[in-house]
């Protein structure tokens, strides 16, 4: 038994909502649809699954455990009428830690357009500081979106239509204490590659992008913008220079209060092949699979005490022999 981690995909990000039906109407608005509803009646929360699932989408048609780029909405019973229910989006303390998710579009500026113009507020317009190059909108939770472009700007300027059927759920960011160290664990233990690193030493930060690729890593574009504009599934580590120097826990990883961001999941070929590798690599666990009564997950820390869920790709589930 063993298992192949260029098989594994980077295959969502969980979120907690107040609201699922404002959530849900504000992604399908970003072209996403919802693929999948686990109920849980009995422990009062409900799991929406979401994703690009268009004629011309990565995953199109693909089992929910079978892709990339899948958004997890956790919605618990009752926080849509709780007044002093609020969602920490990871970008402020005492709950900093998650950064945003990232969705790649076609014609930037008319797609930030058709956002604004449909009522939706943003943390950053692309007219807005110095980076004309990025957006970063507001879901109805005030969770970051940032939308990025798969065209140069100058090239999409005056484009008046945008196509959802090209948008891409391209990276999902948490920020880290120590970039060696984290580098390390998703590469040498979740089978990740470092597929881009962009350096901003005057701003004091680096970003690293990681994934599973499915084939040969693009170097660059042939339109000169990120070469990784069109990917999804990626993970963005985001490094502040000097945090590794500081004592204890650094960021918060969203599960206790205040709650937000939950984790991100890895599906895999051989889930009890993967559980088997993690336990020889020595990994801190949340939960094994043999722990508690959800016998079909596992969760991984990663150095940062983000959590790291682990499921079954359904496609790849090896059958009995009769």
């Amino acid at each position: 038994m063993a298992t192949d981690p260029s098989k594994w995909k980077l295959n969502h990000t969980m979120i907690r909502v107040k609201d699922p039906k404002a959530s849900i109407e504000f992604y399908k608005f970003l072209g996403l649809t919802q693929i999948n509803k686990l109920e849980n009646p009995d422990a009062k929360f409900d799991l929406y699954f979401l994703a690009f699932d268009g004629p011309k989408s990565v995953s199109s048609g693909n089992h929910f455990t079978d892709r990339e780029g899948v958004l997890e909405l956790t919605h618990n019973y009752g926080t849509e009428s709780d007044p002093s229910y609020k969602i920490a989006n990871g970008n402020s303390d005492p709950g900093r830690g998650f950064g945003h998710i990232c969705v790649s579009v076609d014609n930037i500026q008319a797609a930030c357009k058709r956002i604004e113009d449909a009522g939706y507020s943003f943390q950053k317009k692309l007219t807005d500081g110095r980076m004309r190059h990025i957006a970063f909108a507001k879901d109805p939770d005030g969770y970051w979106v940032e939308i990025i472009g798969q065209k140069p700007l100058e090239e999409t300027e005056g484009a008046q239509t945008t196509e959802l059927s090209s948008y891409r759920f391209n990276h999902s960011m948490i920020r880290v204490k120590d970039a060696e160290k984290s580098l390390a664990f998703y590469k040498d233990v979740m089978g990740m590659t470092l597929m881009r690193t962009a350096e901003n030493k005057g701003a004091g930060f680096n970003l690293y992008f990681l994934g599973y690729p499915a084939g040969e890593v693009p170097k660059e574009s042939s339109n000169g913008v990120n070469p990784l504009a069109s990917k999804e599934g990626l993970l963005e580590l985001t490094w502040n220079y000097g945090t590794e120097k500081e004592d204890g826990k650094v960021y918060h990883n969203g599960n206790s209060d205040p709650q937000g961001f939950g984790h991100v999941c890895v599906s895999v070929d051989d889930i009890d092949a993967a559980c088997q590798e993690f336990e020889k690599k020595k990994v801190n666990w949340k939960k094994r699979l043999t722990d508690g009564r959800m016998k079909n997950i596992a969760f991984v820390l990663d150095p940062d005490d983000y959590w790291i869920e682990v499921v079954q790709n359904e496609r790849l589930k090896k059958k009995s022999a009769i």
